[in-house]
């Protein structure tokens, strides 16, 4: 089972071969035997050719109908994704339900063999939109990661060093000297945080942990404190390990930490990052994740060696965080993020996080915290890509407000990039040589 959970479901070679299955089963199912020539038919109870062609494109057009009103009602009239979905995801749903609809008119009038083979046809095709869908998105490049499945092996943490490396003042790059031995590359894994304050169930959370980090007598590393979209989990920030591992080869085995944390408790539950009667989300980051960090991990204690990161949804929870409270984290990066704490629409989220109090709602908006502040030595970088119509322009407003704020600010929009997997890419491979300068890994 741990075999099938860690399958590399992008591997295009496994989703051609998925592609092709596909075809051949949506072949069959259009090809009836009353359409083969005579000799090579057997004895049918099955309808007429010109009857057979009407029905089959009755059921693979009702099918795409069907898709399209589904898409409808759930993207704009009750918005259960909570932004909009990109193109491709719109025509794998249709494509699906289209060959749904195909093997339905084949359950009619047709020996049980041909009926057992439209049911598992459909569910071929249905495989392989939600296969197809996620290889779009490229957060989720295993098929536990896509199930939501936890099955990351648990990370054992290196012992504390009691005496960091670095004197006082002293930029890491300039100090660092690295041993002999040093591993190439970092290690990764799962962690559990108790939630010993908050009481918040989450789920357990991914710990990218550098070269530097893992040698005897190692140096007090910055810490990012990473959140992912909504639905996802921290799994899925494996995308940035090769990043990580690459730059920390360029830089002596130097990377910060990375934790990404889970903001949600569930893949399909926005409990947005507050504290509610749906959970104590604020609380669990800002007391259970950093107590967590101080306590267990060889980190650097000041404010500016800390980072808080999200891509989505966690960007603005990122984004929160940081105007909230700045003397935890002394940077920002903001991945296509989210302008307010919404689940759903900003209607559904007054009434089921905040009890129906619109200035409650109001006061937690990241323009009404940033606004209410003035921050000195705040970095706060913002990206997203060229195509994302939707939070390409709330990145903009968002670092507009830091500025005015104080913060020093960078945005990076990328061209060709959308809200998918390709964003947090982008997102890292921008932000992450920044962070590397104000932490003190690289020379400035």
């Amino acid at each position: 089972m741990e075999q099938l959970f860690d399958l590399n479901i992008i591997d295009t070679s496994l989703l051609y071969a998925i592609y092709a299955l596909s075809a051949l089963a949506a072949l069959y199912l259009l090809v009836r035997p009353v359409l083969l020539p005579p000799q090579l038919r057997r004895r049918t109870t099955g309808p007429g050719r010109r009857s057979w062609i009407i029905t089959a494109t009755a059921g693979v057009a009702g099918g795409a109908l069907a898709g399209a009103i589904t898409l409808f009602v759930c993207e704009v009239v009750l918005n259960v994704f909570g932004l909009p979905l990109d193109a491709g995801t719109r025509t794998w749903v249709i494509i699906a339900f289209a060959g749904v609809g195909l093997g339905v008119v084949n359950l009619w009038r047709s020996r049980w063999w041909r009926k057992a083979a439209a049911v598992a046809a459909s569910l071929v095709f249905v495989v392989t939109a939600a296969l197809g869908i996620n290889a779009g998105y490229g957060l989720n490049p295993t098929l536990g990661a896509m199930l939501g499945v936890d099955h990351t092996s648990h990370l054992v943490l290196p012992k504390l060093n009691p005496v960091p490396q670095a004197p006082s003042g002293t930029a890491l790059w300039q100090s660092w000297k690295p041993p002999a031995g040093i591993p190439s590359a970092g290690v990764s894994g799962s962690v559990t945080i108790p939630a010993n304050a908050s009481g918040f169930r989450a789920r357990d959370a991914f710990l990218y942990l550098p070269p530097a980090a893992l040698v005897d007598n190692p140096p007090a590393l910055p810490i990012i404190v990473m959140m992912m979209g909504q639905p996802g989990g921290p799994e899925q920030s494996k995308t940035a390990v090769q990043q990580l591992d690459a730059l920390a080869q360029q830089n002596h085995g130097l990377a910060p930490i990375v934790l990404t944390i889970d903001q949600l408790g569930n893949p399909y539950r926005n409990p947005v990052c507050v504290d509610s009667a749906k959970g104590n989300v604020y609380t669990y980051v800002t007391t259970d994740v950093v107590n967590y960090i101080r306590k267990n991990l060889n980190v650097a204690t000041g404010r500016t060696q800390w980072a808080v990161a999200g891509y989505s949804n966690g960007g603005e929870c990122a984004l929160s965080f940081a105007a909230k409270r700045p003397e935890i984290f002394g940077s920002l990066l903001d991945i296509s993020g989210e302008l307010n704490p919404v689940d759903r629409n900003a209607d559904n989220t007054v009434k089921t996080i905040f009890g129906g109090d619109k200035a409650a709602y109001t006061a937690e908006k990241p323009a009404t915290i940033l606004k209410a502040h003035k921050y000195n030595d705040e970095l706060a970088i913002f990206t997203n890509g060229a195509l994302d119509s939707r939070y390409g322009p709330e990145g903009a407003k968002a670092e507009a407000d830091a500025k005015a704020a104080g913060m020093t600010t960078n945005r990076f929009v990328g061209a060709g990039i959308g809200h998918l997997g390709d964003a947090v890419n982008f997102g890292l491979k921008s932000g992450l040589p920044l962070l590397y300068q104000r932490f003190g890994l690289t020379r400035p």
